[in-house]
């Protein structure tokens, strides 16, 4: 049945999946210090419009440069890879009610490719967009401030996990009622 409590998990555990690509992950803030310069950029899944440099603005003196994903060349699509199978997967194992068991290896399957994103997510791609950053900027090591993109896969993990026990539950008053029989 649709109307089962796991059913909503696993929607809810979907949306945060697509609100990762909706939102950045992470902001980038740092100094060019021989300039007086600010630097700042955002790291996004899909990377955002084209920001161009032009010798005005890297020259005058106290002025905030955006650095764009795009001019990095830093690729994000490990990353886009697993957050549409994480998502295609809490949505696809909501239709697998007739076979609880296999329902729950699924769910499973989308928890360890979820945790297996967020350890990328934290772990390197952070960092490396960071250290791009510098070596095309030339500034220091910069500030990093995490945004909702970073935290909406550790809520699916915590949906995931919610989704996986209402199957249990069922299928543990399935096993009981038909012992009864």
């Amino acid at each position: 049945m649709l109307q089962r409590i796991q059913s909503f998990w696993l929607v809810l555990a979907a949306c945060c999946m697509a609100l990762c690509f909706m939102t950045p992950v992470a902001a980038y803030q740092a100094e060019v210090e021989t300039m007086q310069q600010q630097v700042q950029s955002e790291l996004n899944l899909l990377p955002r419009g084209e920001v161009t440099l032009n010798e005005e603005q890297l020259l005058t003196l106290g002025a905030t440069i955006d650095y764009s994903q795009k001019m990095s060349g830093f690729k994000t699509w490990p990353l886009v890879t697993l957050a549409i199978m994480v998502g295609a997967i809490a949505l696809l194992s909501i239709f697998l009610y007739k076979n609880r068991v296999r329902q729950m290896r699924v769910v499973a399957v989308g928890f360890i490719l979820n945790v297996v994103y967020v350890f990328l997510l934290f772990f390197w791609a952070v960092d490396a967009y960071g250290k791009a950053m510098v070596q095309a900027m030339g500034c220091g090591d910069p500030k990093v401030t995490w945004l909702a993109g970073a935290y909406a896969p550790i809520v699916a993990i915590v949906f995931f996990v919610l989704a996986h026990r209402g199957i249990k539950k069922d299928e543990m008053k399935v096993r009981a009622a038909d012992r009864l029989r």
